[in-house]
């Protein structure tokens, strides 16, 4: 990458897209580092197969953010399904192919999920969730691609990665979704990937020796034969090692120019990374774009240095990417949780550290991530540090994030007024919690803001302005046309004309549209 006077952050992109990778094998039920190991698996058997260039490359970062859509409609999933983490999971090591496999854990879920409802509504739930699995399946992995596609451009991934992430649950018998593609029609990375991440599954499950048999089976089916067949004929090479495999190894394997990102695209990468952990729940769009500008504007006004200032407003934006780690319908609960749901929430800020600790650069915001639910009194978490063991940073993000947090709705409260939010941050400095500095800064930064028209967006009316919104709220048509005071037949109207003018094609897709605009967490104007 040209040098010129364009500041470099000292990043290289394969360090930022593996720190990712982890926030989605968090999110998909399997363990850390799952990723980096598919993808020392995949460059192992797309050399063997002779895939070289582009190609290649492909298999690199088609491998480590596979399921970065994985946060698209994911609380529908969790409404239907109940623990997604747990469905993902479970559905990870099932030939998605064959029905005989595919209905049994659908049914179980779908039973497990509406248990405690009376036994006519579980019985009436259970029959209408079998019937309407294979077009949920359907819109939630076109809403998955789209999603991964947007993301993987606006991390300055190429063209031929964002075609693969279209291609995650394409098959080689052309049974796969969400385009029906076929054999060679599947790009060669995306058929590695496929092979090499399920491999490391059924091992996991099934041992060795029964995983080889599984993938035998499949071979034709789910697999192109060709790898199935060059794998079998190796197989103790291909995966020698394979379960010590490291961050460092595959940072080695990183093809081409090994170039650092300018700090204008590393804070890109902090956006994208943002809009990806706030797609979690339709609660929280926007919410770390929102804690980012408080945080950031309040470090200045609390005389941190330039370069600090930066970081906490990366970190800001950074700051629930541990978010994934806790299943969606923990975030969605209307009422109190349990202890053991409260002990999942307390985790996620540690979570976010550990997707931040390498390398030393992600470390040092992963380090003020970390701090972003602490107390001053002790009283916070993950850690329960007190205020002499916080930084600067960290003192400011709490008092950020716990003003933002209240102006926006939770399933649990209503969204508290400006002024009410105030009192309860000025309330929370007096009881020892959080820091009066940091908190009066965070205030005078909020105060700042001022009613004003938004400019029309992609030459969308005010009325498609709020049916965006509500998209990203996650309404379905009914519930937009009560808020609205429309029909659901004028909704849909204006859903596809919404869909037409910002060029996506799923709920998931305009979702991300409207956090990337500024447009998520608010309703009709």
């Amino acid at each position: 990458m040209p040098s010129g006077n364009v500041q470099q952050s000292g990043l290289r992109r394969a360090e930022v897209i593996a720190a990712l990778s982890l926030a989605t094998d968090l999110a998909m039920g399997q363990p850390v580092e799952f990723a980096l190991k598919s993808c020392v698996l995949g460059m192992r058997l797309g050399a063997a197969l002779g895939l070289g260039g582009d190609d290649l490359s492909e298999v690199y970062y088609h491998s480590l953010l596979r399921y970065v859509g994985c946060n698209a409609e994911v609380h529908a999933m969790a409404a239907m399904f109940g623990d997604e983490l747990a469905f993902r999971r479970d559905f990870a090591p099932i030939d998605m192919g064959r029905v005989a496999e595919v209905a049994p854990l659908v049914f179980s879920y779908l039973r497990r999920a509406n248990a405690g409802a009376g036994a006519v509504h579980m019985i009436a739930a259970v029959t209408r969730g079998m019937l309407v699995s294979q077009k949920f399946n359907a819109d939630g992995i076109a809403a998955h691609c789209e999603v991964a596609e947007r993301l993987a451009a606006r991390l300055g991934l190429s063209a031929g990665v964002q075609r693969c992430l279209g291609q995650v649950y394409e098959r080689w018998d052309g049974r796969g979704l969400p385009k029906g593609l076929k054999g060679e029609a599947i790009a060669p990375a995306v058929r590695v990937v496929c092979f090499a991440q399920d491999l490391i599954v059924l091992r996991a499950a099934h041992g060795d020796a029964d995983a080889c048999t599984k993938l035998k089976e499949r071979s034709g089916s789910a697999y192109d034969p060709r790898i199935v067949d060059r794998f079998s004929r190796r197989t103790d090479e291909f995966t020698a090692g394979l379960d010590e495999a490291s961050w460092d190894d595959v940072l080695a394997l990183e093809p081409g120019t090994r170039a650092t990102m300018s700090e204008e695209e590393f804070n890109a990468a902090c956006l994208a990374m943002a809009d990806f952990a706030d797609l979690k729940s339709p609660y929280t769009a926007g919410h770390s774009r929102a804690v980012s500008a408080l945080a950031g504007e309040a470090a200045r006004r609390c005389g941190l240095t330039a370069s600090d200032a930066i970081d906490l407003t990366r970190a800001g934006l950074l700051h629930d990417i541990g978010r994934g780690a806790v299943p969606a319908r923990i975030w969605t609960k209307p009422g109190k949780l349990s202890s053991s749901e409260w002990e999942q929430v307390r985790l996620h800020p540690y979570y976010g550290e550990r997707v931040l600790a390498r390398p030393p650069a992600l470390a040092r915001l992963g380090a003020i991530v970390g701090q972003h639910h602490e107390r001053c009194d002790g009283s916070g978490y993950h850690r329960g540090t007190r205020a002499s063991g916080l930084s600067a940073q960290g003192k400011i993000l709490a008092a950020a994030e716990a003003y933002q947090g209240s102006i926006e709705e939770r399933p649990h409260r209503a969204a508290l007024r400006p002024e009410a939010a105030a009192q309860a941050l000025k309330r929370e400095v007096r009881e020892g919690r959080l820091d009066g500095d940091a908190a009066t800064a965070v205030l005078a930064a909020a105060g700042h803001r001022v009613s004003v028209r938004r400019e029309l967006v992609a030459g969308l009316t005010q009325r498609e302005l709020d049916v965006l919104r509500l998209i990203a709220r996650g309404q379905s048509m009914k519930e937009m046309a009560r808020t609205l005071g429309i029909s659901p037949k004028t909704v849909d109207n204006h859903t596809q004309s919404v869909y037409g003018k910002i060029g996506v094609k799923t709920r998931g897709g305009a979702a991300l549209f409207a956090i990337e605009h500024g447009l998520g967490g608010t309703g009709p104007a």
